[in-house]
């Protein structure tokens, strides 16, 4: 599972397995995981994350998705 993007506490990655759904992007802060659909960003799952955190990593989940698309593609790019 690689690591895109580390922003403080939280470490921003997808799974090798991913390939068949639409790009997304996990979100890791200690035990908690949440999922983002990245096109448009929308909350999949929040993964125990509170609400107030969940706003403010969409927040970088969108500020960073053109990112976070750009590293989809390569790592699923055949």
């Amino acid at each position: 599972m690689p690591t895109i993007k580390l922003i403080g506490p939280y470490r921003f990655f997808f799974y090798a397995g991913d390939r068949t759904e639409p790009p997304h992007i996990h979100v890791e802060r200690e035990r908690n995981v949440a999922k983002f659909w990245l096109n448009p960003v929308r909350l999949q799952s929040s993964g125990r994350f509170r609400a107030h955190e969940i706003g403010k990593i969409q927040r970088l989940v969108e500020t960073h998705e053109r990112e976070f698309m750009e590293a989809w593609d390569a790592y699923f790019s055949d």
